[in-house]
């Protein structure tokens, strides 16, 4: 990778780091739960691009990088439903305990 090519790529992750951050703090809190979801795709995603890395054979360091990647992916991809589950329970309703017989 050439001098040029890496500041460009550090420059663009930079700009997707500060853009992604004022994004998703201004993220209104009904609307957190639908973001999760759409978060959990696109973790799905990396999970997919992570597995096809990891099985292709490339070298010793691309396998261990890809299962690296499969292991943070999928805690990602499981810790994001659990969120997602923990928040819609939230906004069940609770039985009504008080019977009257």
């Amino acid at each position: 990778m050439s001098h040029e090519s890496l500041i460009s790529a550090l420059y663009v992750f930079a700009l997707a780091a500060f853009l992604g951050y004022q994004v998703i703090s201004r993220v209104p809190p009904l609307l957190h739960t639908p973001l999760m979801s759409a978060t959990n795709a696109i973790s799905g995603i990396s999970l997919v691009g992570s597995i096809v890395t990891a099985g292709a054979g490339h070298g010793t360091t691309s396998t261990i990088l890809g299962f690296v990647a499969v292991v943070c992916a999928s805690t990602n991809v499981v810790g994001g439903f659990v969120i997602t589950d923990r928040m819609l329970r939230m906004f069940k309703r609770k039985p009504n305990t008080d019977s009257k017989n």
